[in-house]
């Protein structure tokens, strides 16, 4: 495994700390994050979006994820993109997120 795959690793468990106040589901369970590109001098770049625009979280959300991988090890800077296009549905949850709120 490679340092960004590592890295990538590490970036994913802990967004799967960061969980929508409305929903008991994480953030990448519910399929919130799109990509996450790392360069090779380990800067981050996240896409994300939110269940809805006008979401209570849409300040405070992407600003916890923003500082929460900030503080990985290894990380030099992140660049948080907050998307709206394409829009989220719950066809992007996972499997076990679905299986949790009790649409499977």
């Amino acid at each position: 495994m490679t340092e960004k795959e590592i890295l990538k690793e590490t970036i994913t468990k802990v967004m799967k700390s960061v969980y929508d106040p409305e929903i008991p589901v994480d953030i990448w369970e519910l399929g919130l994050i799109y990509e996450i590109n790392i360069d090779d001098e380990a800067n981050v770049q996240i896409i994300m979006t939110l269940t809805a625009p006008n979401c209570p979280v849409a300040e405070s959300m992407p600003n916890e994820v923003k500082e929460k991988v900030q503080n990985v090890k290894g990380v030099k800077s992140v660049k948080l993109d907050l998307v709206f296009d394409p829009p989220w549905d719950k066809d992007k949850m996972s499997e076990e997120a679905k299986l949790m709120l009790g649409f499977l």
